[in-house]
């Protein structure tokens, strides 16, 4: 497939109107859609829409690899397999099996976080964004995620990995902090097929860790090169003479 000319122009200059917007995420988006179906990663956690294990899965994705994740999740939902089982169970039992994550000071958020839905919500995770947020060591990516994976919902999963995806692909610039920003997390967006809001944001997320990824992308196998603008300017860089 190739890429449309407003792509094309826009991989040599940044967008300056929502029209090139608009149609360069169009065609990544198809882009991208086509490439997930026989590359997309498995994980126990993707199998499942249920609130509670989606949220334990994504506070113990923060900060750690995914394959570190897999044996401590399956573990842990065996030994604790709702909210209330969690909240009345001894705490050295949970943070034994969740030591093997490492980051040892986020391991009483997760026994903190069933006694508040225990608590407030009737033992159930909330779908409103501000209520998620409302939870021990919830911040936005993990409050999103949940509304994504387990209830469906059409919203952009915004870190790191997604932000340095859009920065590349857009030409903008990014850095630690971008993430924050308004119009960061409006390209991120711009990148999600709303009517299939659960498989775009995976796709977004595998692509991000094993095609463009922080240190060596896969810029020769990426099924959107043609319309990136970090790689088009890199391309031109190469060809210029060296003085």
């Amino acid at each position: 497939m190739t890429a449309p000319a407003s792509a094309l122009r826009m991989a040599r200059n940044r967008p300056t109107s929502a029209n090139s917007y608009r149609h360069a995420a169009a065609y990544f988006r198809r882009r991208i859609s086509g490439w997930f179906p026989t590359h997309r990663r498995t994980f126990p956690w993707r199998e499942t829409t249920d609130p509670y294990a989606v949220l334990m899965a994504e506070m113990m994705l923060r900060r750690t690899r995914a394959a570190q994740v897999v044996p401590v999740y399956s573990r842990f939902l065996r030994q604790f397999p709702t909210v209330e089982v969690l909240a009345r169970s001894p705490g050295d039992l949970v943070a034994t099996t969740l030591r093997p994550l490492g980051l040892v000071w986020r391991l009483p958020a997760f026994q903190q976080i069933a006694a508040e839905l225990v608590a407030r919500f009737g033992g159930r995770v909330p779908r409103d964004r501000g209520q998620l947020l409302t939870l021990t060591g919830v911040g936005d990516y993990v409050a999103d995620a949940v509304r994504c994976f387990a209830f469906g919902d059409s919203v952009a999963i915004v870190d790191t990995n997604t932000v340095r995806v859009a920065g590349r692909y857009f030409g903008f610039e990014f850095g630690p902090e971008s993430r924050r920003q308004r119009d960061v997390i409006d390209a991120v967006a711009r990148l999600l097929a709303k009517r299939a809001p659960k498989d775009s944001n995976m796709a977004l997320l595998d692509f991000a860790a094993t095609i463009c990824t922080a240190v060596r992308p896969g810029c020769e196998i990426c099924p959107v090169a043609r319309a990136c603008a970090w790689r088009t300017t890199r391309d031109l860089k190469q060809e210029e003479p060296a003085f």
